[in-house]
């Protein structure tokens, strides 16, 4: 009997390892053959995909543009083409941060997390710790489209790239002219036309603008309801202190780090910050600042440049969508104009300036995902011209069209193609800017010069004429880094609590609910035991690992 049961359980495994065998030998074109999923791909740069449907679980930063991201017209046409089906998950704009937190730190993952800029210190944590893939082997096994990137726009290689020589995500390349100088203040000229008033170009200048705003009535309904500037603290380019500061001290991106003689610094513990500070209480005391600038989100600001009646004079802002929607019915956000850099009591005026074209950490994939090659396929595809301009505009033939013989471009140039339907409104046809994408600047300044989609030549212009001239020199100008995995550790916790702190410190100070000049020096003493010049010494020794190897 003893003899029958071990010819038995020999029996047993040679089936079982037959039919193990013929499984692993079912995949076809490139697959890999990783053990998360064997699915059938074909060959790198051949549609669809895979033949045989796949789903990924996608986590997305939500965009207040897109309708629905699963019954999205793009989204329906990529699935179409790719053979791969998305299950979206989709974190709220507002709470999108703490949702990527969560699910970083609940060990359950999606197959990629897309659209969240995740940041390079995120990168090397849960890149070196397994969770996020790196992507080096699957872009030299099926990467076309990514080459092709690479090929064109070295940069974003270099850029993208982590200490360990590891890519761990994808980003979204965008040369885009105007987002280079996109810290801007936006005005609305029928009040200075109507009052009489000239584009302010100082400071004080401005102030006296604000007060007539709030003063004389210009929306002309008898009422006290202008709101002279407002702003919302949740997109730094839209906070009250982006573009003032800029008449004080150079005021950079939301971390406000700079260059210094090839030092990095910072600009919120200076004494020339503390001045433009005072400037900002005093306009918030003045009642030229609304309360709501630290509280509402960019919905809530747009809705006060909405209203009816108009009520909001200014706002900082990247375009004229901050105080109204683009292409809007009302017209409203063609009535708002850039305001130049205003020089400070002491001639400051600056723009801040960043001409880094890549926005890293769009699209990861994670180790959960099953089908790793699928899911890099998919991103490499969206890199394709044709891909990029359906998914950021829409539908050839109806959202947007090629370029006809003689129309020439924004630049200039003979154009490469036109847009047929204004962009910035909810929609559901495309997803407006969100993962994956390659826009070169001939490609984005390739678009026709219309008169009837104005977005596009008015940012071009009022960047060119008013921002251009007082742009900050490159060397003032901190790229992109990355950290070595004890870097980012280390870094992460300084990171959040020292411009915690910051954020929280200019509201409080500009509202007056800490006295600036008895405040100042407690605010100063608290970065130091946060350990601020910690925090700057990481950020100079991965400065001069990348940037100072000779």
């Amino acid at each position: 009997m003893k003899k029958w049961s071990v010819l038995l359980v020999a029996l047993v495994f040679a089936v079982v390892t037959v039919l193990s065998g013929c499984s692993s030998d079912s995949g076809q074109g490139g697959d890999s053959g990783d053990a998360k999923g064997k699915t059938a791909i074909t060959p790198p740069g051949q549609l669809p995909i895979v033949n045989e449907k796949v789903t990924l679980k996608v986590l997305v930063r939500g965009n207040s543009s897109v309708e629905d991201f699963a019954t999205n017209e793009f989204t329906k046409w990529l699935e179409e083409k790719t053979n791969i089906h998305i299950d979206w998950e989709v974190a709220p704009e507002k709470s999108a941060t703490e949702k990527l937190n969560l699910v970083l730190s609940s060990g359950e993952y999606p197959d990629v997390i897309m659209g969240f800029g995740v940041s390079p210190t995120q990168m090397m944590i849960f890149g070196t710790q397994g969770v996020f893939l790196p992507l080096n082997k699957l872009i030299e096994e099926y990467g076309v489209e990514t080459k092709r990137m690479f090929q064109e726009t070295p940069s974003a290689k270099d850029l993208i790239t982590a200490p360990d020589g590891n890519i761990y995500a994808l980003p979204q390349v965008n040369e885009c002219y105007h987002c280079f100088l996109s810290q801007r203040m936006w005005i609305y000229k029928p009040w200075l036309d109507k009052l009489g008033l000239a584009m302010p170009t100082t400071t004080e200048e401005f102030r006296e603008v604000l007060k007539a705003f709030k003063t004389k009535d210009p929306n002309g309904n008898g009422k006290a309801d202008e709101i002279p500037m407002a702003g919302n603290p949740i997109n730094f380019r839209d906070g009250v202190d982006s573009f003032l500061m800029n008449s004080f001290i150079y005021n950079p991106a939301d971390k406000r780090l700079l260059l210094n003689n090839g030092k990095v610094d910072v600009s919120f513990n200076k004494p020339e910050f503390k001045e433009g500070l005072k400037y900002l209480r005093s306009l918030y005391a003045e009642g030229l600042i609304s309360p709501l600038s630290f509280t509402q989100d960019a919905n809530q600001l747009k809705q006060m440049g909405e209203s009816e009646v108009p009520i909001l004079g200014a706002s900082s802002g990247h375009n004229m969508g901050t105080l109204a929607t683009l292409n809007g019915k009302s017209g409203r956000w063609l009535e708002y104009v850039a305001v130049p850099p205003l020089k400070g009591p002491k001639g400051v005026r600056l723009a801040a300036y960043n001409p880094y074209a890549v926005s890293n950490g769009q699209y990861v994939i994670t180790k959960s995902a099953k089908h790793p090659e699928a899911a890099f396929r998919l991103a490499d595809y969206m890199y394709n011209q044709e891909v990029t301009l359906r998914s950021i505009h829409g539908r050839i033939g109806q959202e947007v069209r090629m370029a006809e013989k003689n129309e020439i471009g924004i630049n200039g140039k003979p154009a490469l193609w036109k847009q047929l339907v204004g962009w910035g409104q909810i929609q559901n046809v495309h997803w407006s800017q969100t993962g994956p994408s390659y826009r070169t600047s001939d490609f984005r300044l390739g678009e026709v010069a219309s008169p009837d989609q104005p977005l596009e030549p008015t940012l071009y212009k009022e960047t060119k004429e008013k921002m251009e001239p007082y742009k900050v020199s490159l060397d003032q100008v901190l790229p992109p880094l990355f950290f070595t995995s004890d870097q980012a550790s280390e870094l992460a916790d300084l990171d959040k609590v020292i411009n915690d702190h910051v954020k929280e410190m200019i509201a409080r100070f500009v509202t007056g609910d800490v006295d600036l000049d008895k405040g100042w020096d407690g605010y100063i003493k608290n970065l130091e035991n946060m350990n601020l010049k910690r925090y700057l010494d990481i950020y100079q020794q991965a400065y001069d690992a990348k940037f100072k190897k000779k």
